[in-house]
């Protein structure tokens, strides 16, 4: 699968973005979807998951309650609602996908990777 994340940009503290992910071929409803991010000199560092069907998911603690992982496997696309953004959000995020039947939240169980998203956010 090929991955290509887009949807990142200057946001104020406080405000939102929504991030995509399109993906390639006729098997990712098959695919565990991932986003990771990684910040200047830091990292890179799970922020969110998602189970093939969708009716699992999972959340860095700094992200609970503020980002939303979801799927649309008809389009074969993956997203991120960043709401109430914060200046420590600020990173490139990157979408992953491998095909774990579970949950995962750690980078070296993601096989397929695609190219990053820069978000900044300003204070």
């Amino acid at each position: 699968v090929q991955l290509q994340a887009s949807g990142g940009g200057l946001v104020q503290a406080g405000g939102s973005l929504r991030l995509s992910c399109a993906a390639s071929g006729r098997t990712f409803s098959t695919y565990l979807m991932g986003w990771f991010r990684q910040a200047p000199g830091k990292e890179r560092e799970f922020v969110a998951a998602i189970t093939w069907s969708g009716g699992g998911s999972a959340y860095a603690d700094s992200v609970k309650g503020r980002f939303t992982i979801s799927r649309d496997n008809a389009k074969n696309m993956l997203y991120l609602q960043m709401n109430n953004l914060k200046p420590e959000d600020t990173a490139v995020y990157y979408c992953a996908a491998d095909r774990l039947r579970r949950l995962a939240v750690n980078s070296y169980e993601y096989n397929y990777w695609g190219q990053g998203t820069e978000v900044t956010v300003s204070s």
